[in-house]
């Protein structure tokens, strides 16, 4: 599958909570929520068990994933794989996708 293709689903697949949220709350992301869990979501990317995620590389930050719907110099954003919520720019998950 390609990282297009994996992108457009993963973002299919999250807009609907985005959908049902009028306005983004400002609640950050909390590294112990069962879906950052599962994705290995850190607030400070430089935290990252490399061990468990090898996919993970210095560089790769929230703030330049193609998921990321803030600005690269805005300290939080949010993120369609976690709703409401926001994602520090300088974490990381295994979901992380080159920007295009």
């Amino acid at each position: 599958m390609s990282t297009t293709r994996r992108i457009f689903l993963m973002t299919l697949a999250a807009g609907g909570s985005l959908l049902a949220t009028a306005a983004r709350g400002q609640t950050k992301v909390d590294e112990k929520d069962p879906q950052a869990t599962a994705l290995g979501y850190v607030a400070d990317a430089t935290k990252t068990d490399t061990k468990k995620f090898p996919k993970y590389a210095a560089g790769q930050v929230c703030s330049n994933c193609a998921l990321y719907q803030g600005k690269p110099s805005d300290a939080a954003g949010g993120c369609p794989l976690f709703g409401a919520k926001q994602v520090a720019g300088k974490g990381w998950c295994s979901a992380w996708a080159k920007k295009a």
